[in-house]
C-alpha cells in the first residue's frame, strides 16, 4: 500500500500529460484482468465447495461479474476493434460498463463481508454446493448481460461520462464520487473486521481501486494520458495481488497437506498397530481364565445334575471359578491402573487448547470429507489436572469417530460441533462433541463402551473403552446420547482445578 501511495503521489501532478495513443494497450490489460478475475473466481468457488461459506460464493460471483464486464467493456471500447466499438455500442457504453465494473466490485465485496458477519450458521450454505455455484454463476452472468444490453440500447439517454472519444465530461465527478465512497466503505469494513490474510490483500486491492479512480477520474482529463495509463496499471496490480495470494497460499497449502497426510498416515498406522496389539494382548490374557471358567462351569453343571451330587467337588469347582473370575478382574483392572499410574505426569490443562490442537491435527480429514466445524468454547473455562497426551487421545478418538460417522450420512451437511462450558452448579467442566452422522442404534447405545464392541467393520472396538478408562482415571465421566435431529453427542465431564 505504501508503494501504491508513492506511485500515486509521483504520478498525480502529471496525470493530465497526454501520451501516445496505443489502442492495443486496452486489449492487453483487459485480457489480463479478465483472466486473472476468472482464475480468482475459480479458486474462490473451489474453496466454497469445500467449506461452504456463503460469503466466498458472493465474492466469487463478484469476480466473475467483473471479468464479464471487462470483456464487454473491451469489445465496446471506441477505437479498439471498431471506431465506435463493437456490439452497436455508443459513445457512453464503454464508460458506463467501466463504471458498473467498479461499482459492482465494491458492492459484491461489501455484500460478501456482510454475509460473513451474519454468524456461523447463517453464513453456511445449506443446499448443494454445486447448485449454489450454478445459481451464483447464472446470477452474475445475468446481471452483466442485462447491464451491457441496457448500456447499448439506451446509450443516447445515459448521463455523459466522456465528451468525445478522448476527453472526459465535466460530470465525471458525479459518477466517480459514489464509486470512491463505496470502495472506501469496503476498505473500512475490511480494516475493522479483517480476520485473515485474504482480508489484508483485499484491503490492498481496495487501495489500488481508490488510487485508480482518483487518477483516472479526477486528475486525468482524457484517455491515453499519463494518469489514464497509470490508472489501468493500478487495476492490473489490484487483480494480480489477490491472484498471487491465492496461488502462493494454494501451493503452501498443498505442501502442508501432503506433509500432514504422510505424518497422519504414519501416526494412524502406528496407533492402529498399537491398538491391535493391545486388543490381542488383552484378549489372549482373558481367554485363558475365561476358558477355565466355562470348563469348570460345565463340569459343575454335570455334578449338580447327578442323582447324588458330589457337593465337595461342586464346592471346589466354584472356588476355581471364583479364582479365575478374580484373575480376569485383575487383568481388566491392570489396564485401568496403567492410566492411573501416570498421575505424576499430570498438570493443569486448558481443554480449549487441547480441542484446538486436535482440530488442527485432523484438519486434513475435515477438508477431505467437507466437514463444517463449529466451535463454541468458553473463554473463561477453568483448567483441569490431567495428562496432555491422554486427553489428546480422548478428543482425537471422539472427533475421528464423528468424521467417520458423517462420511456415511449422505444428503445433509456434515457438521462437527465442539463446545466447552462450566457445568452449572458444580466445579466441573464439560466438552461435547456433536456430529450429524448416522447415529447409534438404540440397541447399541448400552454396549458402545464395551471392550471389543464396534459398529465399524474395520474397528477394534477398544477406542471408546480406552477413552472412558482415561476419563474415569482423571476423575471424570464419558457419556453418549443421540444428537438432535440426527447424529451422536459425546460429553466428557472432568473436575476443574488442581488436586490438593
Amino acid at each position: 500500500m505504501a508503494c501504491l501511495l508513492a506511485v500515486f503521489g509521483i504520478t498525480a501532478p502529471y496525470a493530465s500529460l497526454p501520451l501516445q495513443h496505443i489502442s492495443g494497450f486496452v486489449i492487453v490489460y483487459s485480457t489480463v484482468i479478465a483472466m486473472n478475475d476468472l482464475i480468482v473466481a475459480a479458486l474462490l468457488l473451489a474453496q466454497f465447495w469445500v467449506v461452504r461459506w456463503t460469503w466466498l460464493l458472493v465474492l466469487a460471483s463478484g469476480y466473475l461479474f467483473t471479468a464479464l464486464m471487462v470483456i464487454t467493456g473491451a469489445l465496446t471500447y471506441p477505437g479498439v476493434f471498431a471506431p465506435a466499438g463493437l456490439l452497436g455500442a455508443g459513445l457512453q457504453t464503454a464508460p458506463w460498463i467501466g463504471a458498473s465494473w467498479q461499482l459492482g466490485s465494491a458492492i459484491f465485496l461489501i455484500a460478501a463481508l456482510l454475509v460473513r458477519e451474519t454468524g456461523v450458521t447463517a453464513g453456511i450454505c445449506q443446499r448443494s454446493p454445486g447448485l449454489a455455484i450454478a445459481l451464483g454463476i447464472a446470477l452474475a452472468t445475468a446481471i452483466a448481460s442485462g447491464l451491457t444490453w441496457a448500456y447499448i440500447a439506451y446509450d443516447e439517454i445515459l448521463p455523459p461520462i466522456f465528451a468525445n472519444s478522448v476527453l472526459l465530461h465535466r460530470n465525471i465527478f458525479l459518477v466517480v464520487s459514489p464509486m470512491i465512497a463505496l470502495e472506501a466503505i469496503a476498505f473500512l469494513v475490511l480494516w475493522r473486521r479483517g480476520r485473515s490474510v485474504l482480508d489484508l490483500w483485499l484491503m490492498v486491492m481496495c487501495s489500488a481501486w481508490l488510487f485508480e479512480l482518483l487518477l483516472g477520474g479526477f486528475f486525468a482529463h482524457a484517455r491515453y494520458s499519463l494518469g489514464w495509463y497509470t490508472a489501468r496499471i493500478f487495476q492490473l496490480a489490484a487483480t494480480f495481488m489477490v491472484l498471487q495470494l491465492f496461488l502462493s497460499e494454494n501451493t503452501a497449502l498443498y505442501a502442508n497437506l501432503a506433509r500432514a497426510a504422510l505424518q497422519r498416515r504414519g501416526a494412524r498406522h502406528a496407533r492402529q498397530i498399537a491398538m491391535d496389539a493391545m486388543a490381542a494382548s488383552i484378549g489372549h490374557e482373558i481367554r485363558q481364565p475365561l476358558t477355565a471358567v466355562i470348563i469348570n462351569g460345565n463340569a459343575g453343571l454335570r455334578f449338580v445334575t447327578k442323582p447324588e451330587p458330589d457337593l465337595k467337588e461342586v464346592h471346589a469347582i466354584l472356588l476355581d471359578i471364583v479364582a479365575d473370575g478374580q484373575r480376569i478382574e485383575k487383568i481388566i483392572g491392570g489396564v485401568r491402573i496403567m492410566f492411573r499410574e501416570s498421575t505424576h505426569d499430570r498438570q493443569p490443562l486448558d481443554l480449549n487448547t487441547v480441542v484446538r490442537e486436535v482440530l488442527s491435527t485432523v484438519e486434513l480429514e475435515l477438508r477431505l470429507h467437507r466437514v463444517i466445524v463449529k466451535t463454541d468454547l468458553d473463554n473463561h473455562l477453568p483448567s483441569v489436572l490431567g495428562d496432555s497426551g491422554q486427553m489428546h487421545q480422548v478428543f482425537l478418538n471422539l472427533i475421528t469417530n464423528a468424521i467417520e460417522a458423517m462420511t456415511d450420512a449422505a444428503g445433509r451437511p456434515s457438521v462437527l460441533t465442539v463446545t466447552s462450558k462450566i457445568v452449572a452448579g458444580s466445579s466441573e467442566v464439560a466438552i461435547t462433541v456433536e456430529d450429524t452422522g448416522i447415529g447409534i442404534l438404540a440397541s447399541d447405545s448400552s454396549r458402545i463402551f464395551e471392550p471389543f464392541f464396534s459398529t465399524k467393520t474395520a474397528g477394534t472396538g477398544i477406542g471408546l473403552t480406552i477413552c472412558r478408562v482415561i476419563t474415569e482415571a482423571h476423575g471424570g465421566r464419558l457419556e453418549v446420547r443421540a444428537n438432535q435431529p440426527y447424529g451422536t453427542l459425546f460429553r466428557v465431564t472432568l473436575p476443574a482445578g488442581e488436586e490438593e
